[in-house]
């Protein structure tokens, strides 16, 4: 059979899918207005019901019932209406592509039998016959791992083997086959190029049609407790990512939802810039937080200084004190030091009420001293607890009765009167002392609620006075810990929490109280993994106790701190974090760029011999020195306003952000630029100014490197940031210095250009 009956063949079955879509999505459609029109009808008498007279005790019972009732028919109606509404949202994606692949397989003693893979599962009208299988599905895994011979899949009865007969690969764009070839391979060359020729800056794309076999080793791994991926600048590391969590939650669809899964984000671009992943596969975004986000919800008002303030204020050079501070000794460090505590040394502090000390800081070390000797620091102050809400209990029984709330009940308007009668009325009690005593006990809770508060989030110890102590009680050789103390005094003062103290202290508040864990997450994904510290990690891994880790990141990107070598890093979290199943997968493959911007920008790197750089071939980067500021400002402009006429979207990355505000003042001229900042939530297209950190993860048309010059990039402790800049360009990269161009620029110029 010639090649192009065999593309007949393939379009006339994709002619015959469509076709069995279209019905079903017919079908689709009259299910959705059905359901919907009886959503509309379940609402509408909900809203009846939910309007009829409560001021009478019987009738307010039975109303309370049907309104329970209506509640659960109303969420039952909008649960199917939503269902039908995925269901067809993605019948209409498969009407535009069904599948990408196929898969011939021969089991032994039985016939040949062909099977399509796409980015969902469907089966025929008549629900007989899979015409599409899901990537997700075991039998898919041979598409991307397999190569022609005997294979093995896993299934619900064990491991099966099978042979590959054929492996097939398709674009389809609006029903029509564009792209066809069989392959040994799971990707090939040809469709690589297209799928990265087509990318949208603003948005990353599902990677399904491309996946490589490392990166669907990222993807189906369910049984690491610790996955680490090391990866490349545009290796499809995130990517691979968010199909693992695509792949995890359909891998345990009975028993895992997207609340389950958080993913710590680099920056709130970024997590823009992901969001329609999932969604294109049909599942709901899991939860996204930078890092300083959830540390400041912990802190409970205080302002958690982000990683990028920091780097600004200390130019990415790390104090001794500092690095201290992220290692994996000082947690080990609060951990000795709260077994030493006692009720002598713990810092307890009043509980106030109305201006005056309700329980003394004096009366709790009493509490605390009586409990046993045996019991855990943790359990202590459990009882501790205990031991105030008894007595708390206490006060409010004996405050019902007292003069000043009886005096409170009698100037109470009468709609806080019904408030305080609850569920019950005037009626329900046999005397008027007993009617004035469940009132007056309704309002001394509530007005000793904040008593309770305080006692149920451990406010009766100054956890930030026991973080201070925690710092003077170290004595470590080299490393004077004076000014430190004295500039987190400070801080605490401003209400802000240095970013170096967060883990550290965080973590000795948790370990007194024993509070802040969280059993109920599975999953946890942490990007960008080179900008944490290994106390930090510490921390996620200690209030996700349960949960399952995947971390990733490029070891290379490093913006605040000097290189390190993937296998240190690697093995230093690995230690650090003690997961019983750990697996590490480096990707060296760059798709991003370029292999002419993925060459210059791994000659940067000791170790960048070890990056693949994918074939695809565009210009050398260009590099444009000046002598003076006007020059320079002259060579920024027109370079931008050219790299604008030929591109979406032009990157100009900076250093520092006082450069990149110094930057959109000369561009600002030019139409379309925009200077971003920290908290910019969606990434336009244009021309767009920003910090180099606030571009991790990201990828633009074009970039152009803001002063790369020696000054602004002096030597190998630069290389991080300057190869982190270069690599976030697609197509073209440009480089302007003021003055003597950087040495790590410089030193090949074999690969760099000044035309």
């Amino acid at each position: 059979m010639t090649e192009n009956d065999e593309r007949q063949l393939e379009q006339t079955r994709v002619d015959f899918v469509i076709t069995q879509i279209d019905d079903q999505i017919d079908e689709a459609n009259a299910a959705v207005n059905t359901a919907h029109d009886e959503t509309r009808a379940v609402e509408k008498n909900y809203s009846a019901n939910a309007s009829v007279n409560l001021y009478e005790v019987d009738d307010a019972m039975d109303t309370n019932v049907q309104i329970q009732q209506q509640r659960q028919l109303v969420s039952r109606t909008v649960e199917n209406e939503t269902i039908l509404k995925n269901q067809l949202t993605t019948l209409q994606e498969l009407q535009e592509s069904p599948y990408f692949g196929r898969i011939n397989i021969k089991d032994a003693g039985d016939d040949e039998e062909a099977l399509y893979i796409g980015v969902a599962s469907l089966m025929n009208t008549a629900k007989t016959d899979f015409l599409v299988y899901d990537w997700r599905a075991p039998i898919a895994g041979i598409y991307y791992n397999g190569s022609l011979g005997d294979v093995e899949y896993p299934t619900p009865n064990g491991t099966q083997t099978t042979e590959l007969t054929k492996k097939r690969q398709f674009t389809i764009a609006h029903g029509q086959i564009t792209n066809m070839f069989d392959t040994n391979d799971t990707v090939g060359d040809e469709m690589l190029q297209a799928a990265l020729g087509s990318q949208n800056d603003q948005l990353m794309q599902n990677i399904v049609a491309t996946i490589q076999k490392e990166q669907n080793d990222i993807i189906r791994d369910t049984t690491s407790d610790l996955l680490l991926v090391q990866g490349a600048a545009g290796s499809g590391k995130t990517s691979a990512i968010l199909q693992r969590i695509a792949y995890l939650l359909y891998h345990s669809r009975a028993s895992l939802n997207a609340d389950q899964i958080v993913l710590f984000s680099p920056n709130r671009l970024f997590s823009h810039y992901i969001s329609e992943v999932l969604p294109s596969l049909g599942e709901r975004n899991m939860r996204q937080v930078t890092f300083a986000e959830f540390l400041t919800r912990r802190f409970e008002g205080l302002n958690v200084e982000t990683i990028f303030e920091q780097f600004e204020s200390q130019h990415g050079l790390p104090k001794p004190v500092q690095k201290f501070l992220a290692s994996a000794d000082v947690m080990t460090a609060v951990e000795n030091y709260t077994q030493s505590l006692s009720a002598e040394t713990i810092e307890f502090i009043d509980i106030d009420f109305e201006g005056q000390a309700f329980f003394t800081a004096s009366h709790i070390r009493q509490l605390f001293a009586g409990t046993p000797d045996k019991m855990s620091l943790t359990d202590k102050t459990l009882a501790i607890k205990n031991a105030l809400i008894k007595e708390l209990k206490g006060h409010i029984k004996t405050a019902a009765n007292s003069d000043w709330i009886q005096d409170e009940l009698e100037g109470l308007p009468t709609a806080k009167l019904r408030e305080l009668y609850g569920e019950h009325s005037a009626d329900d009690f046999e005397s008027e002392d007993e009617q004035l005593t469940y009132l007056g006990k309704r309002l001394a809770t509530n007005r000793l609620r904040v008593v309770y508060n305080a006692i149920y989030n451990n406010h009766f110890i100054d956890h930030y006075f026991q973080y201070q102590d925690f710092l003077n009680s170290l004595h470590l050789k080299n490393i004077d810990f004076s000014n430190t103390i004295t500039d987190y005094n400070q801080a605490i003062e401003f209400h802000q929490m240095p970013l170096e103290h967060s883990a550290p202290a965080l973590y000795l508040r948790d370990l007194i109280t024993g509070s802040g864990q969280n059993r109920q997450l599975e999953y946890v994904f942490i990007d960008e993994m080179q900008d944490y510290s290994v106390a930090a990690l510490i921390y996620l891994k200690h209030i996700f106790p349960k949960a399952k880790f995947t971390i990733l990141g490029d070891s290379e990107q490093a913006l605040y701190s000097d290189i390190e070598a993937p296998e240190v890093l690697l093995q230093r979290l690995s230690e650090s974090l003690s997961a019983k199943k750990t697996n590490l997968i480096s990707l060296n493959r760059s798709y991003r760029s370029t292999t002419e911007i993925t060459n210059f920008a791994k000659a940067m790197l000791p170790d960048g011999d070890k990056i693949i750089p994918f074939s695809r071939h565009g210009s050398l980067p260009k590099v444009i020195e000046c002598n003076d500021k006007t020059q320079f400002k002259d060579a920024l402009v027109n370079e931008v306003r050219t790299l604008a006429d030929q591109f979406e979207t032009i990157a100009i990355l900076t250093k520092t952000k006082a450069q990149a505000n110094e930057a959109y003042r000369i561009l600002r001229q030019l139409k379309n630029s925009k200077l971003l900042s920290a908290n910019d939530r969606v990434l336009p297209s244009g021309i767009l100014i920003m910090p180099i950190y606030l571009a991790k993860g990201l990828e633009f048309d074009a970039v152009v490197a803001y002063d790369a010059s020696a000054t602004n990039y002096p030597n190998q402790h630069s290389a991080g940031i300057l190869y982190t800049i270069a690599s976030r360009a697609m197509h073209q990269l440009s480089l302007i210095s003021l003055g003597e161009t950087s040495p790590l620029v410089t030193h090949n110029q074999s690969l760099i250009t000044d035309k």
